[in-house]
């Protein structure tokens, strides 16, 4: 098979990303090994978009193009609710109906899609990829591509590509979380961060009174309450894990299933929560930090803190650095300046070893606190929709920056502040 661009990860960057290459003109393959798209706002419970909004009072839209269209699509169906307020910004949205969003998205755009595809391998050319290898209940099939994008989150391909990449920072990878999503909650009650707090750590001091596994890891996060059921989703049970190590993972996977039906029993403790009851699990942990593709440039901190701008920004970021610590579980959030937005260049997705790789969501190239602040899903969107655009001008030899960001404009994006009057 030949296409000009292949997506691997059909989640918020690989819809973006296979969108907006389609859109630029391109035959687009997008390789998803789960039966749906959404990535971690379908199959790991992070049914929050996180990066949507400024975090200042003004609380203005920065993402345009397919973010903005999967907003207006989810207001349609009546299943995104805010902006909210915790720490950030952010909406909340019924995964069921952000499935068939994107579905609808990528059909209209003419994007192929391999549903149950697992890429095992690639064929590399000099300084560029020339081929991916994916398995399905088929067997094998092999494509030959003119540009990739990998927004597998654990940087698969790169990594299968003999691309320059890398696990974290050498000063910490943020903790993953196992989303968990609680019905039974009557819609009048509500549920506090002191009380989940309170019943946590009563639930931790009980099982240790009785003998029992009493690590119960996390007792603060946000609280989500979905629109329709009003049922709760909570991001508490941790575990400190490598998701490149299937071994470590799998340990991680069960632990933090254990821990969720203890959370359901302190969450009973609750008052007016008697009836809760465990919805889902996941069901994948939710990593938020391994590989980052090594790129032309790395995104840091300071780039946000000095408003930064760039030659080939390609869209706007708004979250701040949300960090959860593997040694203490604890979580901190780093505002940016004013909780306002900064620009997020094209070069921090581009890997610095090989022409025709690019990346996008949390394999960005960013240090630890850049890269925790535009590795989330509403802004994933926006740099997947980047990284597509680009993808697709490699494979049609007509790539440059300030062409990409041309194009980007021609598709609602946003690029600047000007852009948000």
């Amino acid at each position: 098979m030949s296409y000009d661009v292949v997506v691997a990860g059909g989640g918020s960057a690989g819809v973006g990303a296979a969108v907006g290459a389609a859109r630029a003109g391109a035959k687009v393959l997008l390789l998803e090994r789960h039966g749906c798209l959404g990535g971690a706002a379908a199959v790991r419970n992070v049914l929050t978009l996180c990066g949507l909004y400024t975090l200042g009072e003004d609380c203005r839209m920065v993402v345009g193009g397919v973010g903005a269209e999967v907003v207006e699509a989810l207001k349609t169906r009546k299943a995104i609710t805010g902006p909210h307020r915790f720490r950030g910004v952010f909406s909340c949205f019924e995964p069921e109906a952000m499935k068939v969003v994107l579905d609808d998205l990528v059909a209209r755009a003419g994007v192929d899609v391999r549903f149950g595809a697992t890429l095992t391998g690639t064929e590399r050319d000099g300084d560029r990829i020339r081929a991916v290898t994916y398995s399905d209940h088929g067997g094998a099939h092999r494509v030959e591509a003119g540009g990739f994008v990998d927004c597998t989150g654990d940087g698969d391909l790169a990594h299968l590509g003999g691309a320059s990449t890398r696990y974290g920072n050498a000063d910490g990878v943020n903790l993953g979380t196992l989303g968990t999503r609680f019905g039974g909650i009557p819609a009048d009650v509500t549920v506090t961060a002191p009380q989940i707090a309170e019943a946590v750590a009563a639930f931790n001091a009980n099982a240790t009174a009785t003998g029992q596994i009493s690590d119960l890891t996390k007792d603060k996060c946000v609280i989500v309450r979905l629109p329709g059921s009003n049922d709760m989703v909570l991001y508490l049970a941790s575990a400190d894990y490598d998701p490149r190590d299937a071994a470590s993972l799998s340990r991680a996977e069960m632990d933090v299933r254990r821990q969720a039906w203890g959370y359901l029993d302190a969450i009973r403790t609750i008052e007016g929560c008697g009836g809760a009851y465990l919805v889902s699990t996941g069901p994948e942990i939710g990593t938020r930090e391994s590989r980052h593709l090594n790129s032309q440039r790395q995104f840091t901190w300071a780039d946000i803190e000095g408003r930064a701008t760039f030659d080939d920004t390609i869209a706007l970021g708004a979250w701040g650095a949300e960090w959860h610590d593997r040694g203490t579980y604890a979580s901190t959030f780093d505002y940016p300046p004013e909780k306002g937005s900064y620009e997020i260049p094209l070069s921090c997705l581009h890997s610095v070893d090989t022409e025709n790789l690019f990346c996008a969501g949390r394999l960005a190239d960013g240090d630890r606190k850049g890269g925790a602040a535009i590795r989330v899903m509403g802004t994933a969107m926006a740099t997947g929709q980047a990284a597509g655009v680009a993808a697709a001008q490699v494979a049609n030899g007509t790539f440059s920056p300030q062409a990409v960001r041309d194009v980007l404009r021609g598709q609602g994006a946003t690029l600047s502040v000007q852009d948000l009057s």
